[in-house]
């Protein structure tokens, strides 16, 4: 691993942790742990570095934006479990920490998105403006799942373009999902589709059906998500 590096870091906060007693601390952490490696286990170990913070914990994400957004939504279902978590989202430059990397990373990317995560409210996500371009450049239109949750402002008064989840993008894919299908529908009664044989191997349906409505194979193309 190089010693400097762009990554996506997903941060999980433990809401009010300074206030509470030293054995709800203890509780709350052992708790957080155990969130942590059943929502990362989907991630090549090679692809993450897990950190400790002070409230909560930091995730490094190498190579993925899409999987760092994933395993932030899964982590935030544990709070149906009684662990009050928040998390934020960003991407930025880390450095390895200590000798030869022994103690960590550190740098700009981790400190975003702890910030990012204090500014959510419990149980919710928040993402840089930095993540959301990750996601974009990832796999355009991936960033359509994030939606502006307006301006924020640090206690060192950096301000930061934030975005939530956009509740309304699943419906939106479901009724795309539903257009190809409809698409496909007409296509097959309307365009009486015929598929030749040729020395005795029939065309495949799918190259078929691409070859004739090359609109259908843009179609798809953009639903594929």
């Amino acid at each position: 691993m190089p010693s400097s590096l762009f990554a996506s870091v997903v941060f999980l906060k433990i809401q009010d942790f300074a206030r509470r007693s030293a054995t709800e601390q203890a509780r709350l952490r052992a708790q957080l742990q155990a969130v942590v490696a059943v929502t990362a286990a989907e991630i090549p170990p090679a692809g993450r570095v897990m950190l400790d913070s002070a409230d909560g914990a930091a995730i490094v994400v190498l190579d993925d934006p899409r999987a760092a957004l994933r395993l932030a939504e899964r982590a935030l279902t544990a709070t149906a479990a009684g662990l009050p978590l928040s998390a934020g989202l960003n991407h930025g430059a880390l450095q390895l920490a200590g000798r030869k990397g022994g103690e960590g990373m550190t740098g700009d990317g981790i400190a975003v998105a702890a910030s990012v995560a204090a500014f959510a409210p419990a149980a919710r996500l928040l993402a840089s403006r930095a993540f959301r371009n990750a996601l974009a450049e990832f796999s355009p239109g991936l960033e359509s799942l994030l939606a502006p949750a307006g301006t924020f402002n640090d206690p060192g008064l950096r301000a930061h373009e934030l975005f939530k989840p956009d509740e309304k993008a699943p419906a939106r894919r479901s009724l795309r999902y539903t257009a190809a299908a409809i698409v496909v529908a007409v296509a097959l009664v309307g365009g009486g589709i015929t598929l030749r044989n040729s020395n005795g191997n029939q065309q495949p349906f799918v190259d078929a059906m691409m070859a004739k409505y090359p609109y259908w194979k843009a179609l798809v193309q953009r639903v594929s998500y």
